[in-house]
């Protein structure tokens, strides 16, 4: 499978990603009656002037494109992140930038008077906060796997501290000058008979 060298291009695809697998869980917790509206009703709710126009179709749309843009810039700078920090411990990595992501956006979403549709109930908000650790699970999990490995060669951030650890770069290299050159042998062989003959 051909991997993704460019950050930008992997963020936008992570988040993409991440941010489908956090519609289809919110929507299982708004079918099941956990929460009493959906992530998209709330950020579409910034906008529209009640809640009906919120539940309607062309408001339905314009919460989950703005809750696709939200995710993908978020997923750009989980993939700075992770290319800064390395691949290490990603459930933990991901849990943490999906939840406090998440409770920036809903707080600033609930946050603006202008929203007619913010949830206040601790069930729905609850629920929110499940459905972005899911976006930040699947987001930076999908960064690790799709994104090419050199991306996570950065250099270190402090220049006065070595890496104890060669990158992949340094691995590849040194794998290919501890390999012996044999037309060089096969020359120094042929050289020292006609020497002694």
């Amino acid at each position: 499978m051909k991997k993704i060298k460019d950050r930008m291009t992997l963020g936008i695809v992570s988040g993409l990603v991440g941010t489908i697998l956090k519609i289809a869980t919110d929507e299982v917790f708004l079918r099941t009656k956990i929460s009493q509206r959906s992530f998209r009703e709330t950020a579409s709710g910034v906008w529209v002037s009640s809640r009906r126009q919120a539940k309607n179709l062309y408001g339905q749309l314009l919460g989950t494109i703005m809750d696709l843009g939200l995710g993908m810039v978020g997923s750009v700078a989980q993939v700075q992140i992770l290319s800064k920090t390395g691949k290490n411990n990603l459930f933990t990595k991901g849990a943490f930038f999906g939840v406090t992501f998440g409770a920036t956006i809903t707080a600033m979403l609930s946050g603006f008077n202008t929203n007619k549709v913010k949830p206040k109930d601790s069930k729905s908000n609850l629920s929110y906060v499940i459905s972005n650790t899911i976006f930040g699970l699947g987001t930076t999990y999908t960064a690790a796997v799709l994104g090419d490995e050199s991306l996570w060669d950065a250099p270190p951030a402090n220049n006065y501290i070595q890496p104890t650890t060669p990158t992949t770069a340094e691995q590849e290299k040194m794998m290919q000058n501890s390999k012996p050159n044999m037309y060089s042998i096969d020359n120094n062989d042929e050289k020292h008979s006609e020497f002694i003959h």
